[in-house]
C-alpha cells in the first residue's frame, strides 16, 4: 500500500471518527445502535480525564480507517494490557495491509507501554476478520464469555 501512514488522532479527527463508528457499525448491522456523537468523541477522547487514544490510518493523506484503545489491567499478570475496542478499514481499502499495520502499531505501543497481552473482540459471525487475527496467531478465548451491562438493567443495579 503506497503512502500508508498511522498517527495519533487529534481533535480535528472527531467528525471523522465518528463517520468510521458510523460505517463499522453499518457493517456490523448495528448503525440503529449508536448514540455517539462528536461532543461524546471529543470529550472521552480529548477531554481532561480522557483515558482512550485513537490511531487513524492513512494512504496518501486519505484517511481509510482507525483504531481505538485504552489500557487494562490483569491481576494475573500485574501487568496493564493494551484493549482495543474498534479497527476499522473502509471496505475500498482492506486486504492491502491497513489492518495489519494498524495492529502493528497498536503491538508496538503495547510492548512499549510493558503490556502483558493485547486484547480485542470480533463478532461471531465475522468470518474474514477471524481468519486474519488467526492468521496473525492471535488466539480466541473461547472459556470466557462476555457480559454487559447497558440502559435499564445498569441503572436498576446502580440503585440496588
Amino acid at each position: 500500500m503506497s503512502s500508508l501512514t498511522i498517527r495519533t488522532a487529534t481533535i480535528e479527527d472527531v467528525p471523522l471518527i465518528l463517520h468510521f463508528v458510523r460505517e463499522l457499525a453499518r457493517y456490523e448491522k448495528a448503525e440503529h445502535e449508536v448514540s455517539a456523537t462528536e461532543e461524546r468523541i471529543r470529550d472521552s477522547l480529548f477531554g481532561p480525564e480522557a483515558l482512550i487514544s485513537a490511531l487513524i490510518c492513512e494512504v496518501n493523506r486519505e484517511p481509510i480507517g482507525f483504531a481505538v484503545y485504552f489500557f487494562n489491567y490483569s491481576t494475573w499478570l500485574g501487568k496493564k494490557g493494551l484493549f482495543l475496542e474498534d479497527l476499522y478499514v473502509s471496505p475500498e481499502h482492506r486486504g492491502r495491509g491497513a489492518g495489519k499495520a494498524l495492529l502493528v502499531y497498536l503491538a508496538n505501543i503495547a510492548v512499549a507501554q510493558d503490556c502483558g497481552r493485547m486484547e480485542w473482540n470480533v463478532l461471531n459471525w465475522n468470518t474474514p476478520s477471524i481468519e486474519f487475527y488467526d492468521a496473525l496467531g492471535a488466539k480466541c478465548q473461547r472459556e470466557w464469555l462476555g457480559y454487559r451491562l447497558s440502559g435499564q438493567a445498569l441503572h436498576d443495579l446502580a440503585t440496588a
